[in-house]
C-alpha cells in the first residue's frame, strides 16, 4: 500500500506531470492506495466548480481511507517535530508531520512532492516509493 499525500494529488487533478504524478498513474488499479481522511478534505476543498468536486469525491472515495491522528500519532508526531527541530530543521506544517509519523508509525510508503517531507525520509526513516 502506498499513501499519497496532497501535493501529488494535487497535480495529478491539474494535469501536471511529475515523476510522482507517473508513479501514481502507474499504480493506480494495480496497487492498493490510501489516502488520509485530512489529505481528501485538503485535496477536495481545492476544487471550485461542483462538478470537478464531486468527480474526484467519488474517485478519492474509492481509494483505502485511513484517519491519520489519534492520541498515540499526536504524541509521536510532537515527538518527531521536536526531534527535528533539535537538528536545526522545522517543519512548516504541523499536517505534514502527522502525516510522515502516521506513514512511519505504519510502514507505509509515502509517494509526496512536498520538501517538507524530506527530513522525515533523512532521519526518521520515511519510506519514499520512488526509490523504495
Amino acid at each position: 500500500m502506498i499513501f499519497v499525500d496532497s501535493s501529488v494529488w494535487i497535480d495529478y487533478f491539474n494535469g501536471n506531470i511529475t515523476e510522482e504524478t507517473n508513479k501514481l498513474d502507474s499504480i493506480l488499479g494495480s496497487s492498493p492506495v490510501c489516502i488520509g481522511d485530512i489529505v481528501l478534505a485538503e485535496v477536495l476543498q481545492g476544487f471550485r466548480n461542483d462538478k470537478d468536486f464531486n468527480t474526484a469525491k467519488e474517485f478519492l472515495s474509492s481509494l483505502i481511507i485511513v484517519n491519520v491522528l489519534d492520541t498515540s500519532t499526536a504524541f509521536k508526531s510532537a515527538n518527531n517535530f521536536r526531534i527535528l527541530r533539535k537538528k536545526g530543521i522545522t517543519v512548516r506544517k504541523t499536517i505534514d508531520v502527522i502525516i510522515a509519523t502516521y506513514c512511519i508509525d505504519n510502514n507505509i510508503p509515502l509517494l509526496y512532492s512536498d520538501r517538507d517531507f524530506i527530513p522525515f525520509q533523512e532521519h526518521l526513516n520515511l519510506k519514499n516509493p520512488l526509490i523504495y
